[in-house]
């Protein structure tokens, strides 16, 4: 349309020249007749005829002008149209941006979590607040068990809501109790046909699973299986799944916490890029910038970004402690440190090569670090323990004070041990060498806040130093009785010099690879030795040296019972316990078996337990009922399951008739215990349960001068157990010479051997 109203103009002007030339023309022809007359010369004529056929070139000059005229109207209008085609363009890859960017745009997040003790839930409020506080986005911390997925999590698809996901692996690879029914439902919706492909199409997502690689074959299962279940319903993810490892022997950045951290920074560094991208589609990026970026632009990116995650990835993170009073700092980041850290995120070097050569030789330094062992206590387990009143020792070693030794000082009764062997409460050191088990009880009273391991892989500490600070350490706790009302003097004094070790505080002894060192130094001080193992580590049990008791837990009388309430490490569990009640038949020293009675979990097993106790020949049996410890996210335990001390008798007497070689000892009612004695303890009717300690000290140091060649066996260090411990007394295995004490309205202590 255009076209033809140029030409329309290009013949209106030709018509008009056309009338102006033929008006000339004809003026001209009257003046030229009269010319004509006077001459007739050639040049005259050649003018005549140009003159008499003037009226076609004046045409044929009209036509040309008109024609350039058409011509460079039409130019002109070719050129705009142009122009309005490249702003026609240039609107539509606007609006093109906007619609791609529009698919990444940020609203918020939810973060949600399945837990059991508490870690998921931990590290659901940081994610949240720290996403909060550096993107400002609105952030909902969600607990599976509250939320229906058949209902509600389709929604999240069109939310333009980023939803993460923090899982934990339980026992044997199972979910979590509070995130049990959304596996679950997501599980059987990945494999419904019912459901489609597409039912999670357009969710974005992140995961980020919580387990311990010691558990190899259900490592981290819940977390790989929520990503896959996710994925299948072509949910988008936006970061790769991370993975957190209790095992610090083997966790990537030192212990869970620090892996955490470590996957937090890129989720967080991801998001922020998500939500920059869109800021720039939205009219808020600068002039002359474009939303689509050049292929060389992107493959810098991506240079950049690799470099930097090489960064995260492998420079060892550092802990600010103010424990730690070495020069040096620890290989693992405190969780407390994210806020350096964050900062440290927006001044990396833009220059890539400055990066690149960084990232290398924090690469050849973490290798060289790789021949390190790690040490056990971490900076968020270290608080944990110290926060229990832990004294800690080292890089794996604690104590800490018995509150039967805080009792004893105020002449207020002694444990059972008291009772049953004749120590003295007030000068017993309860500490461990290890601080690591291979069990994981359900009636744990640490509540879990103990490392575990199936073997030593952490920074050892020698056996000289440990028996050092912890001789200190609680001689300094002793020494903070003093003057205190109604601690007694004489025993104040006494409780200085420790006489008696308990290695049962928290942990597996025997795990210590030089725990023979760590005995043979007890003894040459004349400290006795009481350790606890949990049948885990048989050939550990016939390489040791001989102890004052040796003891061994009997939790259960069944693999499957065993299993439910200690939850150990090995896969061989059974194979390995049974064959530790069978290196405790071998040992000549004191040995005992200790059952912890869990009503309605390993009260009925009578004929189990009687096998098990012709299968160790352990010279003693404490049967104790369970001490509920609170309420904890890692256990089930209820004070339903903690029997009364009249249904811990009747279960002592019905397991003592089906054993023909042992009997009823000795009884502490306060501590609901029980003890059953090989009746070659007994002595022309007299009991002999107590320890003449002075005489083990002398038998131990002669088998030591000997290199092993004079032996010694559990009778030859006995002593008559008074009237008032035995069994049947109206005393209950309470000393008459204390003072009984009764605490009303008080918290329950739940520390003690």
């Amino acid at each position: 349309m255009a076209l033809n109203m140029c030409l329309t103009k290009a013949f209106t002007v030709m018509h008009g020249l056309i009338f102006f030339a033929i008006l000339f023309g004809t003026c001209a022809t009257t003046s030229s007749t009269k010319v004509s007359d006077s001459s007739h010369s050639a040049y005259e004529d050649y003018a005549t005829y140009i003159w008499h056929n003037r009226l076609y070139l004046y045409m044929a000059t009209a036509l040309a002008f008109a024609l350039w005229v058409s011509l460079k109207m039409i130019l002109k209008k070719k050129s705009l149209s142009n122009e309005v085609s490249s702003w026609v363009q240039e609107d539509m890859k606007k609006e093109e941006c906007c619609d791609k960017r529009a698919e990444v745009h940020v609203s918020g997040v939810k973060i949600f979590f399945g837990s059991q003790t508490g870690t998921a839930l931990s590290f659901a409020k940081d994610l949240s607040a720290d996403v909060r506080s550096l993107l400002d986005l609105a952030t909902e911390v969600i607990d599976m068990k509250e939320y229906d997925p058949d209902d509600r999590l389709a929604d999240e698809c069109g939310s333009k809501c980023v939803c993460v996901f923090l899982v934990s692996t339980y026992t044997d690879g199972q979910p979590t109790d509070n995130a049990e029914w959304f596996c679950k439902w997501l599980e059987e919706a990945s494999t419904d046909f019912r459901y489609g492909k597409t039912y999670l199409k357009g969710l974005r997502y992140a995961v980020f699973g919580l387990g311990n690689s010691l558990y190899a074959a259900h490592y981290n299962t819940v977390g790989k299986n929520v990503d896959k279940w996710l994925w299948m319903l072509s949910a988008s993810r936006i970061l790769t799944r991370g993975e957190g490892d209790c095992n610090v022997a083997k966790s990537v950045n030192g212990n869970i916490q620090a892996d955490f951290l470590a996957w937090k920074l890129k989720f967080i560094k991801r998001l922020r890029v998500l939500c920059q991208a869109d800021d720039n589609c939205c009219g808020k990026r600068k002039e002359g910038t474009s939303c689509i970026k050049t292929d060389a632009q992107e493959v810098e990116e991506e240079e950049n970004a690799a470099l930097d995650n090489n960064y995260y990835e492998e420079e060892p993170l550092e802990s600010s402690s103010d424990e730690d009073d070495s020069s040096t700092s620890p290989s693992v980041l405190d969780v407390e440190d994210l806020g350096s850290l964050m900062s440290s995120v927006k001044q990396i070097p833009s220059d890539g090569g400055q990066v690149a050569k960084r990232s290398r030789k924090v690469a050849r330094k973490t290798q060289d670090d790789k021949d390190e062992r790690r040490e056990m206590i971490t900076p968020s387990l270290r608080e944990a323990l110290s926060k229990q009143g832990y004294k800690l020792i080292g890089s794996h070693s604690g104590v800490k004070l018995c509150r039967w030794t805080k009792s004893m000082l105020r002449g207020r009764g002694g444990c059972y041990k008291h009772t049953f062997y004749g120590i003295q409460s007030h000068r017993c050191m309860e500490t461990t060498p290890s601080l690591a088990c291979a069990n994981k009880c359900v009636f744990c009273w640490r509540h879990h806040t103990n490392p575990v391991g199936t073997e030593w892989r952490w920074k050892m500490d020698p056996a000289e130093k440990i028996l050092q600070d912890a001789l200190e350490k609680h001689q300094n706790m002793i020494r903070q009785f003093r003057g205190v009302p109604g601690v007694k003097s004489d025993r104040y004094e006494e409780g200085l010099t420790v006489q008696h070790c308990a290695l049962s505080l928290v942990g597996e002894p025997i795990m210590y690879p030089e725990i023979n060192r760590f005995v043979r130094l007890l003894h040459s001080q004349r400290i006795s030795s009481f350790l606890v193992t949990n049948a885990q580590f048989p050939e550990e049990i016939r390489s040791l040296e001989p102890v004052t008791q040796l003891y061994v837990s009997v939790d259960a009388s069944t693999k499957e019972s065993l299993k439910k309430i200690d939850r150990p490490l090995f896969k061989d569990f059974w194979t390995r316990f049974l064959d530790s009640l069978k290196a405790l038949a071998e040992k000549r020293q004191r040995t005992v078996y200790r059952l912890t009675l869990v009503k309605a979990w390993n009260v009925e097993e009578m004929t189990a337990y009687s096998e098990l106790v012709a299968l160790g020949q352990p010279d003693f049996i404490e049967v104790k009922g369970v001490t509920y410890c609170g309420e904890s996210a890692a256990s089930s335990l209820t004070m339903a399951n903690v029997p009364w001390h009249q249904e811990v008798v009747a279960f002592v007497q019905q397991l003592v008739d089906m054993l023909t070689d042992y009997e009823i000892a000795c009884e502490h009612e306060h501590s609901n215990c029980l003890l059953i004695a090989h009746k070659k303890f007994k002595v022309d009717g007299e009991w002999r349960t107590w320890i003449d300690y002075d005489r083990f000290q002398d038998l131990v140091k002669a088998h030591q001068e000997s290199g092993g060649q004079k032996v010694f066996s559990s009778s030859d260090y006995t002593a008559p157990t008074p009237d008032w411990a035995l069994f049947g007394a109206s005393q209950q295995g309470f000393d008459p010479a204390e003072t009984r004490f009764q605490r009303r309205n008080k918290g329950k202590d739940v520390s003690g051997c």
